[in-house]
Protein backbone atom coordinates (compact mmCIF):
# COMPACT_ATOMS: atom_id res chain seq x y z
CA UNK A 1 0.00 0.00 0.00
CA UNK A 2 2.60 1.95 0.42
CA UNK A 3 4.57 1.63 -2.64
CA UNK A 4 1.20 2.27 -4.39
CA UNK A 5 0.60 5.65 -1.91
CA UNK A 6 4.58 6.51 -3.02
CA UNK A 7 4.31 6.46 -6.83
CA UNK A 8 0.69 7.92 -6.89
CA UNK A 9 2.34 11.00 -5.16
CA UNK A 10 5.61 10.76 -7.58
CA UNK A 11 2.85 10.72 -10.45
CA UNK A 12 0.93 13.51 -9.22
CA UNK A 13 4.43 15.78 -8.69
CA UNK A 14 5.85 14.96 -11.95
CA UNK A 15 2.60 15.96 -14.02
CA UNK A 16 2.44 19.00 -11.88
CA UNK A 17 5.78 20.00 -12.37
CA UNK A 18 5.48 19.50 -16.57
CA UNK A 19 1.66 21.31 -16.86
CA UNK A 20 3.14 24.00 -14.54
CA UNK A 21 6.19 24.76 -17.42
CA UNK A 22 5.01 25.94 -20.33
CA UNK A 23 6.58 26.07 -24.17
CA UNK A 24 8.04 29.15 -24.94
CA UNK A 25 6.10 30.79 -27.72
CA UNK A 26 8.05 31.79 -30.26
CA UNK A 27 7.81 32.62 -34.02
CA UNK A 28 9.30 34.17 -36.96
CA UNK A 29 7.52 36.05 -39.52
CA UNK A 30 8.60 36.28 -42.95
CA UNK A 31 7.80 39.27 -44.95
CA UNK A 32 9.15 39.91 -48.64
CA UNK A 33 6.26 41.34 -50.77
CA UNK A 34 5.99 45.06 -51.91
CA UNK A 35 2.00 44.04 -51.92
CA UNK A 36 0.87 46.58 -48.49
CA UNK A 37 -1.84 44.35 -47.61
CA UNK A 38 1.08 42.01 -46.46
CA UNK A 39 2.37 44.97 -44.28
CA UNK A 40 -1.54 44.97 -42.83
CA UNK A 41 -0.98 41.41 -42.66
CA UNK A 42 1.61 40.82 -40.86
CA UNK A 43 0.82 44.14 -38.30
CA UNK A 44 -2.64 42.43 -37.14
CA UNK A 45 -1.23 39.26 -36.81
CA UNK A 46 1.94 39.65 -34.46
CA UNK A 47 -0.48 42.15 -32.92
CA UNK A 48 -3.30 39.43 -32.36
CA UNK A 49 -0.14 36.84 -30.83
CA UNK A 50 0.82 39.32 -28.41
CA UNK A 51 -2.38 40.12 -27.26
CA UNK A 52 -2.86 36.57 -26.61
CA UNK A 53 0.32 35.65 -25.41
CA UNK A 54 2.63 39.26 -23.74
CA UNK A 55 5.10 36.61 -23.29
CA UNK A 56 5.81 35.10 -26.62
CA UNK A 57 8.54 36.45 -28.57
CA UNK A 58 7.99 37.95 -32.10
CA UNK A 59 10.04 38.42 -35.20
CA UNK A 60 9.43 40.00 -38.41
CA UNK A 61 12.16 39.52 -40.89
CA UNK A 62 12.04 41.72 -44.02
CA UNK A 63 13.88 41.57 -47.12
CA UNK A 64 13.12 41.54 -51.15
CA UNK A 65 10.47 43.74 -51.91
CA UNK A 66 9.21 44.43 -48.64
CA UNK A 67 11.48 47.07 -47.58
CA UNK A 68 9.09 50.00 -47.75
CA UNK A 69 7.45 48.64 -44.41
CA UNK A 70 9.83 49.57 -41.98
CA UNK A 71 10.75 52.53 -44.31
CA UNK A 72 10.03 56.15 -42.71
CA UNK A 73 8.76 58.46 -45.49
CA UNK A 74 7.06 55.19 -47.29
CA UNK A 75 5.69 52.95 -44.46
CA UNK A 76 1.70 53.00 -44.32
CA UNK A 77 2.23 51.22 -41.11
CA UNK A 78 4.69 53.32 -39.45
CA UNK A 79 2.61 54.23 -36.57
CA UNK A 80 1.73 50.12 -35.69
CA UNK A 81 5.65 49.21 -36.62
CA UNK A 82 6.34 51.66 -33.58
CA UNK A 83 4.06 50.47 -31.27
CA UNK A 84 5.12 46.97 -31.80
CA UNK A 85 8.77 46.90 -31.96
CA UNK A 86 9.03 47.33 -28.31
CA UNK A 87 7.35 44.09 -27.68
CA UNK A 88 8.25 42.34 -31.32
CA UNK A 89 11.54 42.30 -33.17
CA UNK A 90 11.55 44.10 -36.82
CA UNK A 91 14.58 43.39 -38.55
CA UNK A 92 15.85 43.89 -41.94
CA UNK A 93 18.27 42.57 -43.84
CA UNK A 94 21.65 44.58 -44.51
CA UNK A 95 22.11 42.80 -47.78
CA UNK A 96 18.89 44.17 -49.02
CA UNK A 97 19.42 47.63 -47.76
CA UNK A 98 22.63 47.74 -49.40
CA UNK A 99 21.66 46.80 -52.74
CA UNK A 100 18.21 49.31 -52.34
CA UNK A 101 20.99 52.26 -51.20
CA UNK A 102 19.02 52.53 -48.37
CA UNK A 103 20.81 53.75 -44.93
CA UNK A 104 19.75 52.79 -41.15
CA UNK A 105 19.11 56.10 -40.33
CA UNK A 106 15.66 55.65 -42.89
CA UNK A 107 14.36 52.71 -40.99
CA UNK A 108 11.20 53.79 -38.55
CA UNK A 109 12.96 53.88 -34.45
CA UNK A 110 13.29 50.31 -33.00
CA UNK A 111 13.65 48.36 -36.34
CA UNK A 112 16.85 46.52 -36.32
CA UNK A 113 19.24 44.88 -39.23
CA UNK A 114 20.28 41.50 -39.51
CA UNK A 115 23.56 40.82 -41.83
CA UNK A 116 21.27 38.41 -44.08
CA UNK A 117 17.65 37.58 -43.69
CA UNK A 118 17.20 34.23 -45.51
CA UNK A 119 20.01 33.71 -42.61
CA UNK A 120 17.95 34.97 -39.77
CA UNK A 121 14.89 32.82 -40.31
CA UNK A 122 16.91 29.25 -40.42
CA UNK A 123 19.07 30.47 -37.48
CA UNK A 124 15.09 30.44 -35.84
CA UNK A 125 13.77 27.80 -37.50
CA UNK A 126 16.69 25.94 -35.98
CA UNK A 127 16.12 27.43 -32.38
CA UNK A 128 12.63 25.88 -32.46
CA UNK A 129 10.71 29.12 -33.28
CA UNK A 130 7.58 28.83 -35.46
CA UNK A 131 7.68 30.43 -39.40
CA UNK A 132 4.98 31.87 -40.82
CA UNK A 133 5.20 33.49 -44.21
CA UNK A 134 3.49 36.55 -44.90
CA UNK A 135 2.02 36.97 -48.22
CA UNK A 136 -0.47 39.08 -50.18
Amino acid sequence: MKKHSLLILIFVLVASLVCAQSPDYKVVFDVTSKDTNTYHTVVRQASSILKANPDAKVEIVIYGGALDLVTKDKSIVAPAVQELAPKAAFKVCAVTMQRNNLDKSRLIPGVETVPDGIYEIITRQKQGWGYIKVSP
